[in-house]
């Protein structure tokens, strides 16, 4: 296969896959219309999206509606970065209208307001076409549980496309959809861009919003992104998203998210680690596969050096945060009973964590983000593979 092929091909195939950067530019050049890309998207959902298993809602009409209100704003004369584009949203976010499932049995009714993030989208011009798949209350690296079935990967339907942002993975890497919103508290976003062959990028906590939910969503762990097919698409969702919120967003941004994708970084010097943080051993084809991009760094003239960040304590800093977060989740769904054993499973072992445990791992975050960053001293990025296998 050539470049941004997948097994599920066709004849819309260039447009479908061409990334939500171009997909505007052709969009704002009068090349495309909002509601021809929108029925493009929803033509290939229709034909491919039961087989992958990516979907929990697919938004149809309404969407179709939306994309014409793009399409009347632009004659108007309105000229916004994403306008007329379609994006996926994860289903544990609000859409007005629709339940949001957090991928259980166990859900309440439908939203009544969008989320802070939709809302967002929508006044940048983004058509909302879809919600996808997670596994049950976001907690699985992979996407498959009882009340959806098995989300599966277009590269090879026998594989997981990861989690748990699983279902924006296989809908971006099928050409379903340009853009998939992702969320990440421990890899949900950038597992399934390394199992879909895609971009993606966990951001600086408090850089978008997570408003209705906490914004100390699972003790200050959970983000959200977005999953795409390049860089530049992904600068421009963050773009579009992030800004000042209920809670501290870090420093202002220099410049938009955009501006920084297109400018060539230059010689970085480059540190690159296979040390694992849990006992975890990286299997050989991910350790050739690291090996062989240190060699094409250092072929496109930069400094590479392998190196080993201290890695104490992650995992005491780590899981009590991450346990307490599902027993938090799993207290606040519509139906407890419905749950899953395994998340009532999960739920118990943060029920049984001592508060101090949580506030221990919570006070020592800082210093062990500082040690991490001590190999970032004299190198401008840090290398690891994103799995074990």
């Amino acid at each position: 296969m050539g470049d941004g092929e997948t097994p599920r091909g066709g004849d819309d195939r260039e447009l479908a896959f061409a990334g939500i950067a171009r997909q505007a530019e052709l969009i704002r050049a009068g090349e495309v219309s909002a509601r021809e890309l929108t029925e493009l998207y929803l033509a290939r959902i229709d034909r491919l999206g039961g087989e992958l298993n990516c979907f929990t809602t697919v938004l149809g009409e309404r969407a179709l509606a939306e994309a014409d209100q793009a399409d009347a704003r632009r004659a108007a004369g309105e000229d916004r970065p994403l306008l007329g584009v379609p994006v996926a949203i994860k289903d544990n976010v609000d859409v007005a209208g629709t339940v949001t499932t957090l991928g259980t049995a166990a859900h309440g009714p439908a939203a009544t307001h969008d989320a802070e993030l939709v809302r967002r989208l929508r006044a940048a011009g983004c058509v909302i076409i879809a919600k996808t798949t997670l596994p049950e209350l976001a907690i699985m690296g992979t996407t498959e549980g009882p009340a959806f079935g098995v989300t599966r990967n277009p590269w090879d339907l026998d594989r997981t496309p990861g989690g748990s942002s699983g279902g924006s993975g296989a809908a971006v890497a099928a050409g379903l959809v340009g853009v998939g919103h992702a969320t990440d508290g421990a890899g949900s976003i950038r597992i399934p861009a390394a199992c879909c062959g895609l971009f993606g990028l966990k951001p600086q906590r408090g850089r978008i919003p997570l408003a209705p939910d906490p914004e100390d969503h699972w003790n200050n762990l959970s983000v959200a992104g977005a999953v795409t097919r390049g860089v530049l698409d992904n600068a421009l969702f963050l773009d579009a998203v992030a800004g000042p919120g209920p809670a501290p967003g870090g420093p202002p941004l220099e410049r938009p998210f955009a501006d920084a994708a297109r400018e060539t970084p230059g010689r970085l010097r480059i540190a690159i680690s296979l040390r694992p943080p849990l006992l975890a051993r990286v299997a050989p084809e991910v350790r050739r596969g690291i090996d062989e991009t240190a060699d094409l760094l250092r072929s496109l003239g930069h400094d590479v050096a392998y190196a080993e960040p201290p890695l104490t304590e992650w995992l005491s800093e780590v899981l009590p945060r991450y346990l307490k977060g599902i027993e938090a989740d799993a207290a606040r769904v519509a139906r407890p009973d419905r749950l899953a054993r395994r998340t009532r499973g999960f739920a118990r072992l943060g029920a049984a964590i001592p508060q101090a445990a949580l506030d221990r791992a919570l006070r020592i975050e800082g210093k062990i983000a500082e040690r991490y960053n001590s190999i970032l001293a004299d190198r401008d990025v840090l290398v690891t593979p994103t799995m074990a296998t």
